[in-house]
């Protein structure tokens, strides 16, 4: 069973960070996994990257309070990695329990996507919320944003969602976790990657790249290139979560705990 993260008791870290895969699915819930959410938490606040739309549930199944984490970071505009937004804030503005401000970084398009997805799925559920404040960051390619307790920078990722996609590379407390998003190969990821704390990187299927999404074999062939300590593989396919047993680079699950000190 994964170990739960609560508020009561809990210590808050000294320095570096803790990674906590809420959700390494794909979009379809291949081997039953969440959709693509990572929290990061350390001593100056916590923040997502991604926030898929299973998230919400995921993060309720590991303890995680959603009202705790200040700060989202959003690589593109599928729902699988920006549609939790839509239930995260209507249970935050329909029970008003929420004070701590939210700040949401993501592509150019993020924030009139997200108020017609509420829209959509909760009339009336775009209007601003009454007990926190909400705002908005637009990420540019190759630009660094500091956003509350992380500093973000954004490279252009090959991986059609309407609006730019990104891969992100975020730093926070002295660590850097580099997250490749959905995206074909592009030589920016060496960039993404290079010196990181953490390499997050999406493996979709085996050999071929299907729809826009790396595989393992590419990655595998590139791996000299990618200059990070350590790798963790997500956002695999059904094809790929059969061959679990036989790869030998590392494969995130829910609920997985990576420290970096």
């Amino acid at each position: 069973m994964a170990a739960r993260i609560g508020d009561a008791g809990e210590a808050k870290r000294s320095s570096g960070i803790d990674v906590r895969v809420v959700g390494c699915g794909d979009a379809f819930g291949s081997g039953g996994r969440f959709n693509t959410c990572f929290l990061l938490d350390g001593p100056e606040g916590r923040a997502l990257i991604d926030c898929g739309a299973s998230s919400l549930i995921a993060l309720k199944a590991l303890g995680i309070d959603p009202d705790t984490i200040g700060t989202i970071a959003i690589t593109h505009l599928h729902g699988d990695h920006f549609g939790g937004l839509v239930f995260l804030l209507r249970e935050a503005t329909l029970y008003n329990r929420r004070t701590l401000p939210l700040l949401i970084a993501g592509p150019p398009g993020l924030r009139a996507r997200l108020e017609q997805a509420l829209e959509i799925f909760f009339p009336t559920g775009s209007a601003p919320p009454k007990t926190f404040a909400l705002s908005f960051v637009e990420l540019e390619a190759r630009a660094t944003k500091q956003v509350g307790p992380i500093r973000i920078t954004a490279f252009a990722a090959d991986h059609f969602s309407g609006d730019p996609s990104y891969s992100l590379r975020v730093e926070m407390a002295g660590r850097t976790v580099a997250y490749t998003g959905d995206t074909l190969w592009v030589d920016d990821l060496e960039d993404l990657a290079a010196g990181a704390d953490l390499l997050i990187c999406e493996a979709y299927s085996h050999e071929r790249p299907r729809g826009k999404h790396l595989d393992y074999m590419t990655i595998k062939r590139r791996l000299p290139a990618l200059g990070a300590a350590r790798l963790l593989l997500t956002h695999l396919g059904e094809e790929m979560i059969a061959m679990i047993p036989e790869l030998d680079l590392p494969v995130a699950h829910d609920g997985q705990l990576i420290r970096l000190d």
